[in-house]
């Protein structure tokens, strides 16, 4: 089956371990005289343990240039052997500050990590933290999303009910959406494809002290991943609780809720639809004018394709001519950006652009095989990540603006660095790119990419 299903696009705190209005844009395919710039790369450092690392895809960049990511400390994980990360350090949320200062926005009391998840324009930051405590229903550690506020106090926003709980997005007004536990059995136990417990997970929003929740779209389970500005909340839900012979789990449709109604986007036929990819939490997936992207499989869950929900209607993006794309961004011009198999017979796959009814291939850069475009700024300019690369690193990160050819970052940081740039999670709309290099002793580092002047 050539589908990329995974059982759980909900992440795990281990699984995220191990990895303004509307400017003029210009047209893929447009003449421009527009060079690619030149980048100062700025590494964030670690807290004293070997690494920092990024979350994938997320807004993790706001457009005055304060950047989120998560670092190692040098305190050893309280739950070793049997700890989270590679490492068995406690790992923390950062912030690098205007200043260039980063912060250590440390976790809820205890020795416990943390992980960021999104930084609205005016700094406030989403995300999930241990407590300290273990879930007598599951024996993982507990978690539960989180708010930083612009002073970095941090809130615990609680649960619905049970043990776990995790904000995936915050807008500029203070709302948090996210995922958490109530205190109702699951069952049928279907629960493993949103969140490790054994009570049902719903969607939430957060707003004046108020975890407030959402419901879902018939079945017992709901995810919210982002919010945007108007207080529109994107997420995916079960519709039922009957699971389907083709994928074993019940029905998921995405949603977008609006004023205390959760409308079903519906499917392009097949039984699984959620905004982003089907393997990974989501990014950018809902822009300010209520427009949803995503993937859906189709008609026998063979297959997936990347999706565009507006005014009422989900429109099938097409592929590249291979049998498989995801959409992961939009901006608020409805630009899409995603990846595609380009033919039934390879296994590799491109980036690509989608704008007014037609996808435009965004090509690769030798040796790599692989690219996937994860962000897209109101200028039109593509985050882009590749993989198959081989090499010393085996993946690079990449950049496309429209009439350039796609580049490879690590030949643009000027002056080089010994940080290869490996991954992307966000680009804003001055073009500054947050990311994930690594070191040539093999530690990881979170960094941004500054566009230099007169480029």
């Amino acid at each position: 089956m050539k589908t990329k299903i995974l059982a759980g696009t909900f992440l795990s705190l281990g699984v995220i371990f191990a990895l303004a209005a509307a400017l003029p844009v210009q047209l893929a395919g447009k003449p421009s005289r527009a060079q690619h710039p030149r980048y100062r790369l700025i590494d964030l450092g670690t807290l004293g343990g070997p690494s920092s690392s990024q979350t994938f895809p997320a807004q993790s960049v706001n457009n005055r240039g304060q950047v989120i990511a998560f670092s190692g400390t040098a305190i050893p994980d309280p739950y070793a052997p049997n700890c989270l990360q590679d490492d068995c350090f406690v790992w923390h949320s950062v912030v690098r500050e205007l200043n260039g200062v980063v912060t250590d926005l440390g976790a809820l009391p205890g020795v416990n990590n943390s992980v960021p998840t999104w930084i609205t324009q005016t700094g406030l930051i989403a995300g999930l933290s241990e407590n300290g405590l273990i879930d007598p229903l599951t024996g993982l550690p507990q978690l539960r999303a989180v708010l930083w506020n612009r002073d970095r106090t941090i809130v615990d926003l609680g649960t619905l009910g049970g043990n776990f709980s995790q904000a995936f997005g915050a807008n500029n007004s203070g709302q948090a959406v996210g995922v958490a536990l109530n205190a109702i059995s699951e069952n049928p136990d279907f629960l493993q494809f949103f969140s490790p417990g054994a009570t049902q997970a719903r969607a939430f929003r957060y707003q004046n002290g108020s975890m407030q929740d959402l419901g879902t779209l018939g079945g017992n389970d709901a995810n919210a991943l982002v919010v945007n500005e108007s207080g529109q909340v994107a997420g995916y839900s079960y519709t039922n609780s009957t699971p389907n012979p083709t994928t074993g789990i019940p029905t998921i449709h995405p949603f977008l809720w609006t004023n205390g109604q959760m409308q079903d986007l519906g499917s392009l036929g097949g039984t699984i639809a959620v905004p982003s990819r089907l393997d990974s939490l989501g990014g950018p997936v809902l822009n300010n004018h209520g427009q949803v992207v995503g993937t859906s499989t189709l008609a026998g869950d063979d297959s997936e394709h990347a999706f565009l929900w507006t005014s009422g209607t989900m429109m099938d993006l097409g592929t590249l001519g291979g049998d498989v794309s995801q959409a992961l961004a939009i901006n608020d011009a409805g630009q899409v950006v995603g990846w595609s198999d380009f033919s039934p017979t390879s296994p590799f796959h491109h980036a690509f652009l989608w704008q007014h009814g037609t996808m435009a291939d965004l090509g690769v850069v030798a040796p790599c095989q692989n690219s996937t475009a994860v962000g897209i700024n109101s200028r039109g300019e593509v985050a882009v990540e590749m993989g198959a690369c081989g090499g010393e690193f085996g993946f690079s990160a990449f950049v496309w603006r429209a009439g350039q050819p796609i580049a490879d970052l690590n030949t643009l940081v000027s002056p080089p660095s010994d940080v290869h740039i490996t991954g992307l999670a966000y680009i804003n709309e001055r073009g500054e790119i947050a990311g994930v290099g690594v070191l040539p002793n093999g530690d990881t580092r979170a960094v941004l990419l500054v566009p230099l002047p007169g480029r």
